[in-house]
């Protein structure tokens, strides 16, 4: 197969799309309000990989129980990117999963330079560190077929490669670069006096302040043993904790200030994901990301528990546990409320779409909504902001983002089954 241009598919997305407005629009309408959101993030599964899987028991009842999005797309590839737009409604020139460049005041942002952070090997002259996002500027595309990030040589054993390409959503949508600012929606709500936490499993006691990756323990920076009296082999170290699950830690604002840092805390401790449930003193919006081991990705020597069927149950377990914690806690009977369970991208099968589980529960459930709309990051993000009475930012902008208003309570006189596209 002819080997697309670049050129060309960048082109052809920017007649296919229309071009996101810079900073913020309108409050979305649609959505019930909302007082507290729990995102709970899960990794690298495909849709049909959850459901009617016997290994995930408590993901497969609660799908037949909550409401459930069953044409949800993950807006391309790596996982960094799709967490950037969860939160930020734009990948901000980042398809990567490469690690922030801390405190790095001189570096220009991608959104600046128009340069997108890629997998694929650096340029010469180019870092492949992520300079902290500030400002305004334009964010990288999005092809409908990617034949140039993300894809690897034919047996390599990793699926997509330049020949066959790599679906960023279902093979035929794509979005062209757009003017972008780089924001996300915790200054949102802090600036509407709202509250924000990013709750990440095995984060180090120290915090998340230039810690690329941790066991919970140790960080990337000893890595190889080097404090200890008998060192461990370089490398050897599991990395349950990854700065690119954590997509706050990429913004200028976040990493310049100790006390939004703040924000950022493991799940353990009194001001941890539990004790925050426990105690009821939860923010308006939570980011729950579990362990690499927890979220279904999976880490090479974390040992058989960490891999194949063993790796989906203990993420079937760690769903289990968080919903019904939250569920537990005294702030879910106050208010309106949502949990979202969500996967950030599929497992890269070859020719297949991006099509991921999302699922949402509300404390006030009325009928079941089985909602086949085509919905992506971008529309769960709007949805977010809509219920929190918040602008709509970036991509979440766009006219052909859907609103997922049904799924969250909206819309009283819907029909149980949607198909709308």
């Amino acid at each position: 197969m002819k080997r697309k241009s670049l050129a060309a598919l960048l082109g052809a997305m920017f007649l296919a799309c229309g071009v996101a407005q810079a900073d913020e629009g309108p409050v979305p309408a649609g959505v019930p309000h909302l007082d507290h959101v729990w995102v709970i993030m899960m990794e690298n599964e495909p849709f049909n990989a959850e459901i009617g899987n016997p290994d995930v028991p408590f993901i497969n009842q609660l799908a037949r129980t909550a409401n459930v999005a069953t044409n949800y797309y993950g807006v391309g590839h790596p996982s960094l990117t799709n967490y950037l737009e969860v939160v930020g409604g734009s990948n901000f020139g980042v398809r990567s999963d490469n690690m922030p460049d801390w405190h790095n005041a001189s570096c220009s942002p991608n959104i600046a330079t128009g340069v997108p952070n890629l997998d694929v090997a650096a340029p010469a002259g180019q870092s492949k560190v992520i300079c902290p996002i500030r400002g305004t500027g334009v964010d990288a595309p999005t092809p409908a077929i990617d034949y140039v990030n993300e894809v690897y040589p034919v047996g390599s054993g990793v699926p997509g490669n330049p020949a066959t390409g790599s679906w960023d959503l279902d093979g035929s949508v794509g979005f062209a670069a757009a003017p972008t600012v780089g924001k996300t929606i915790a200054e949102q709500l802090m600036a509407a006096g709202k509250t924000w936490k990013s709750y990440q499993q095995n984060l180090p006691l120290a915090g998340a302040d230039n810690v690329d990756y941790s066991d919970g323990v140790f960080v990337n920076a000893n890595d190889s043993g080097s404090l200890l009296s008998s060192p461990t082999p370089a490398g050897s170290m599991v990395q349950l904790y990854a700065a690119k699950h954590n997509p706050f830690v990429y913004f200028r604002d976040i990493q310049e200030s100790s006390a939004l840092r703040n924000n950022i805390v493991g799940f353990g401790g009194v001001d941890g994901l539990y004790g925050d449930l426990r105690s009821g003193h939860v923010p308006n919006f939570s980011f729950i990301a579990p362990n690499q081991c927890n979220d279904q990705h999976g880490k090479g020597n974390a040992g058989a528990d960490c891999t194949g069927a063993a790796l989906m149950y203990r993420g079937d377990a760690m769903v289990r546990k968080l919903v019904q914690s939250i569920q537990s806690s005294p702030a879910w009977r106050q208010g309106h409320n949502a949990i979202v369970v969500t996967w950030d991208e599929n497992d890269y099968g070859v020719n297949e779409p991006n099509k991921v589980l999302t699922m949402v529960i509300n404390n006030h459930p009325g009928r079941r909504v089985v909602d086949n709309t085509f919905y992506s990051h971008f529309s769960l993000l709007r949805t977010i902001e809509g219920g929190l009475g918040l602008p709509c930012l970036n991509h979440a902008c766009d006219a052909q983002t859907a609103t997922m208003g049904a799924l969250f309570g909206g819309d009283a006189d819907r029909d149980e089954h949607r198909a709308r596209r």
